[in-house]
Order: C-alpha cells, then sequence, then structure tokens
C-alpha cells in the first residue's frame, strides 16, 4: 500500500482488506471519497489507492505507462497522501491487488473510439503486471443539464444524449476487455429521474459545478455503488458525509435504495 508519505510501504493496518487500486482522474477522486468510510462503518475492510491526474484520459494513461512516466498523484482513502509523485507501475506492481480500475476522461466517455486502442492496452498490462487482481471498469455520468463545461458541445449539451451515449460505449468497453463496469452512472441518472433530485424542475443538483459530483450527496451515491459493486451486500449502517444538512442526511435512504437496485440488480 502507500504510508502517509507517499512512499510504497507495506502496511500492518491493512491485512485481510480487499485492495482497490484506480488508474484514473477526479471522477475516479469522486467516487472513492467516501467508499473507505462507508465500508469501514458496515464492518468490511477496504484499502482505496487513487492514482490522480485532473482529465487524465485513457491516451495519457497508456503514453504514462509506456514511458514509465512519474506523473500521478497518490491519494489513499480518499485522501492525499505524501509530497512526491508516483508511477503508475511503481503501484501497480506493489503485491495484492485485488481490483484495479479503469475508466475514459468524462468528455470522451460518449466516444467509443476514443477508447481504441488504449484500453486493451491498459488492460492487458494490468493483468501482466498485477496477475491477481481483477481489471472494472468504473462506468462515468453525464454532466449536468446546465454544465458550462467547454467539451459539452460533443454532446449538444444534452445530458440524456450524453448519458446515452456514455452507457454504450462502456458496455462496449466492457465486453472489450472482459471487466465488469460499476454502474455509477447509472445510478446518478436514476436519482435524477426521482423528484428529490429532478434539478431542472427544482431538485437538488449531485454535481458541484456541472460536471463533478457533490461533495457531499454526490460523492456518498459513487461510493454507495462501489460498495454494493465490491461486497454484494446492501448498506444498513448510518454513515453520512461530513456537512450534510438534516434535509440532506433525509435523502441518504433514497440514495441507497436506487443505487441497490441498480447494483445488486444483476
Amino acid at each position: 500500500m502507500i504510508c502517509n508519505t507517499g512512499y510504497p510501504c507495506a502496511d500492518e493496518g491493512s491485512k485481510g482488506a480487499v485492495k482497490v487500486l484506480s488508474i484514473g482522474n477526479s471522477f475516479s477522486q469522486d467516487a472513492q471519497r467516501w467508499l473507505h468510510a462507508i465500508a469501514s462503518d458496515e464492518g468490511q475492510k477496504i484499502e482505496c489507492v487513487n492514482l490522480y491526474i485532473g482529465g487524465c484520459s485513457l491516451k495519457r494513461h497508456w503514453e504514462n505507462v509506456s514511458g514509465n512516466r512519474a506523473e500521478y498523484t497518490p491519494e489513499r482513502n480518499g485522501m492525499p497522501v505524501g509530497d512526491r509523485t508516483v508511477s503508475a507501475g511503481e503501484i501497480v506492481s506493489l503485491p495484492g491487488w485485488d481490483v484495479v480500475t479503469l475508466q475514459q476522461v468524462s468528455h470522451e466517455s460518449g466516444q467509443y473510439e476514443t477508447y481504441l486502442p488504449y484500453l486493451s492496452l491498459m488492460a492487458e498490462w494490468i493483468r501482466d503486471t498485477a496477475p491477481g487482481a481483477r481489471v472494472v471498469l468504473q462506468q462515468t455520468w453525464a454532466y449536468e443539464n446546465d454544465s458550462t463545461h467547454s467539451e459539452f458541445c460533443r454532446y449538444e449539451n444534452s445530458q440524456s444524449l450524453m448519458y446515452s451515449k456514455l452507457r454504450r460505449a462502456y458496455l462496449q468497453a466492457s465486453v472489450l476487455i472482459q471487466a465488469p463496469l460499476i454502474p455509477v452512472g447509472d445510478v446518478i441518472q436514476a436519482l435524477r429521474a426521482l423528484p428529490e433530485f429532478d434539478y431542472p424542475r427544482g431538485g437538488r443538483s449531485l454535481c458541484r459545478d456541472g460536471f463533478h459530483l457533490s461533495l457531499g450527496l454526490g460523492r456518498y451515491a459513487a461510493a454507495a455503488a462501489w460498495y454494493l459493486f465490491l461486497f454484494r451486500r446492501p448498506i444498513r449502517g448510518s454513515f453520512a458525509p461530513e456537512g450534510l444538512t438534516e434535509e440532506e442526511m433525509d435523502l441518504i435512504p433514497l440514495i441507497r435504495r436506487t443505487a441497490e437496485r441498480i447494483v445488486l440488480a444483476d
């Protein structure tokens, strides 16, 4: 794992834990923020590491891997660690990973051609470097309806179009590399169909800036999807992200039920 110095090292506290590594960007950062806290509250041991580069695409990940570039900021259990950047190879080659996740950068998520050939190359490299790990895809989510992201125009500034295209692309990608999907995008979109999160009609937005998830409920929803995927059991604990209002706290059960309906359905 990674010590609080940021350097790889053995960690006695992580023995027996499910060890999850994301080679990602800010969307894996969003998803991992509350995952360790949810799992711990449920009595599950987990170690989560995110290799972070903002806006990093599959193409850039592969260029980093093939060039052995130390460009990633390591994050552990939802928080930054250390004072140096690392290469993906340095971390993936550590023993004991159970799951390694990949995803496309959000603005290219609905354009399947951008996954090629980099996703296959990354998956093959992970399986060679960490043969005991399962490769998994995180399905990212569509932007908010009024997002001002400069690349939203790729989808005609339409949330529904972006969602339908990214959903199709991730399903194709899943088949291509024979890897399961964590359906975070499906969970977020299902929540948006509920009055409480119907943002155009006065509901709460699950984004904080039109594309990243809100620090409380949005990130909680993504982490809940990851927890349900990894442990295949409902969430019964009392954990909630810090800083929620009483009204937001009341929405936690709705988020859980929605995530359970989607993730545990298969």
